[in-house]
């Protein structure tokens, strides 16, 4: 959490734009969706469209493009990023990726929503984004990753994604976030892979991540630095 303080105290510097956010956003709850709809609605400075926390595509395709050509049970692969926001994951893995994929990103912000099935289609002007296989998709829904149930049944994806997301939501207490682990695992596939991206240490982490995931194997990996920061990439996987 220390990156998203951070961010809300200083000019952004991430991915190209530089975003000084309101004094007043400093002590505000990062589980209020209103902050959120705030955030995304603000213009964005330079060339670049979508809006990182910690960092974008980019800095992890080495760890998730891997994962993708394992993972070819199903083609295309099924992807969830929970708590998408405006940030260049999900459009990362589609414009990228060489492997088939489905991705589906979700956020309780309707602005964030609106943004990204914008910048999809070509709206304002852009070119509409191509996929890097043909057989990939990519979509945008309006949704709670607390509440999963009207996005998916159980299984139904193979990777899962979560850049802050937990962190966001366990600002407005431990409760909620063990609601979105259990959404998130409830719709794993149980030889699919879970991964939280962020720069909390893992003697924080790891604890709640084993006591929320019974019967899944968690593990840490470490990333970075990136502009000064270490993150890390605490994935959770069946267990084989």
């Amino acid at each position: 959490m220390a990156a998203l303080r951070r961010m809300l105290h200083l000019p952004s510097l991430m991915m190209g734009t530089c975003r000084p956010f309101p004094d007043s956003l400093a002590g505000s709850c990062l589980a209020d969706r209103c902050l959120w709809d705030r955030l995304h609605a603000q213009p964005r400075l330079g060339t670049v469209p979508t809006f990182d926390w910690f960092f974008g595509y980019e800095e992890v395709q080495g760890l998730l493009l891997p994962l993708l050509q394992e993972a070819r049970a199903a083609i295309p692969l099924r992807v969830l990023d929970v708590g998408c926001g405006t940030s260049s994951l999900c459009t990362g893995l589609y414009t990228k990726s060489p492997h088939p994929v489905d991705v589906l990103g979700v956020d309780f912000s309707p602005v964030a929503v609106a943004y990204m099935n914008s910048l999809l289609e070509g709206g304002q002007g852009r070119t509409p984004l191509c996929p890097g296989h043909p057989a990939s998709n990519l979509h945008f829904m309006h949704a709670d990753a607390q509440n999963l149930g009207s996005v998916a049944s159980s299984g139904s994806f193979q990777l899962l994604l979560d850049k802050g997301t937990w962190d966001a939501v366990a600002r407005g207490g431990l409760p909620r976030a063990y609601q979105l682990l259990s959404e998130c695992l409830r719709v794993l596939n149980p030889q699919g892979t879970l991964i939280q991206f962020s720069d909390e240490d893992p003697d924080v982490r790891l604890p709640c991540l084993e006591q929320g995931s019974h019967g899944w194997a968690v593990t840490v990996q470490e990333l970075g630095p990136f502009r000064g920061i270490t993150y890390f990439a605490y994935l959770i996987q069946g267990c084989h």
